[in-house]
């Protein structure tokens, strides 16, 4: 089967691990992984013999391991800034910025932050300055109308409105993280709800996946925003299903987690991945499935699977 440059390139990437030496065109399923206890605790001292891999049921060999990754990390920051968020953005602001800081090791790992509301837009394209990211963040803002249309009957939140969540994490995984290699996270800082995308949850999935990107959905809402209670329990289904089926997980921000202790809880999560490399055997084209487990009583979060072959694209923006 003709397998082309471009695919070998990004998506069965070889597993740079400084401690293991292997031949370049051996081609190479990179997992990270993060493994929780039933209280929910970071469990950081398993070995290769603690997991079992599969793909499409059948039994793998992991040839390559890792307990705390040291690849570089590629991170998108991707913000609602709809009118649901308006009340929220001085503190996403403030909390983000001190994230990045945390988070990004000097000289090696980089980001980019993307805001989105009826439109998509890149603020900062991928950057390891601090200055630059905190530019982008300082631009966060809800729509407004232009001047010449001010004042007018129309005038109100349902003329701003729309919310294009799906279409942002398209933009991200196709034009930002498909060219990159190593690790690759999107944080998804959000109430969850689209109205405005026009791609469906299925393609921003299936985006993210083939980009081999994770996706960490952090919940934070405005509880006046919404005249009902259907459009913020749509939008929390709906960053669950993302960031299972991607690997990552859902985060929620309540009067007892503030955003700031969310961030804190993610960052926990990123430095704390085990790094798990395998050479397919029995693969066939399409999607395939995998499945990591460890020992009873501990929980994997990982992504579920990867494609083999190049998936037709879903409908861009024009």
């Amino acid at each position: 089967m003709f397998v082309s440059k471009h695919l070998w390139l990004w998506m069965l990437l070889p597993l740079a691990l400084s401690a293991q030496d292997f031949r370049a065109d051996v081609r190479v399923v990179n997992l990270f992984a993060t493994v929780r206890d039933t209280q929910g605790h970071v469990v950081k001292n398993l070995t290769k013999d603690d997991f079992r891999l599969e793909e499409d049921g059948r039994l793998q060999t992991i040839r390559y391991f890792s307990r705390e990754s040291g690849l570089p990390l590629t991170l998108g920051l991707l913000v609602d800034t709809s009118i649901s968020q308006k009340k929220l953005l001085a503190e996403e602001r403030a909390a983000s910025f001190k994230f990045l800081m945390q988070v990004l090791r000097p000289d090696m790992d980089r980001a980019f932050v993307v805001h989105f509301d009826r439109e998509v837009e890149l603020l900062a394209d991928l950057t390891s300055s601090r200055e630059a990211l905190d530019q982008a963040l300082a631009r966060l803002q809800t729509p407004t109308l232009p001047p010449h249309k001010r004042g007018t009957p129309k005038v109100g939140a349902w003329t701003l409105g729309g919310t294009a969540l799906y279409d942002a994490v398209l933009l991200a995984s196709d034009d930002l993280m498909r060219k990159q290699s190593g690790r690759k996270a999107v944080v998804l800082l959000t109430d969850g709800v689209d109205n405005g995308s026009k791609i469906g949850l299925f393609d921003a999935i299936r985006a993210a996946q083939f980009a081999d990107t994770t996706v960490y959905s952090i919940l934070f809402s405005d509880p006046d925003a919404y005249d009902g209670t259907f459009a913020a329990a749509a939008g929390k289904q709906a960053l669950q299903r993302i960031s299972h089926d991607t690997g990552g997980a859902l985060f929620e921000v309540s009067r007892d987690k503030t955003l700031v202790a969310t961030y804190t809880q993610l960052e926990e999560e990123l430095r704390t991945q085990y790094s798990i490399g395998y050479t397919p055997e029995g693969s066939g084209p399409g999607y395939r499935r995998i499945h990591l487990s460890t020992k009873p009583g501990l929980s994997v979060a990982t992504r579920d699977g990867y494609y083999q072959t190049v998936p037709s694209s879903p409908a861009r923006n024009p």
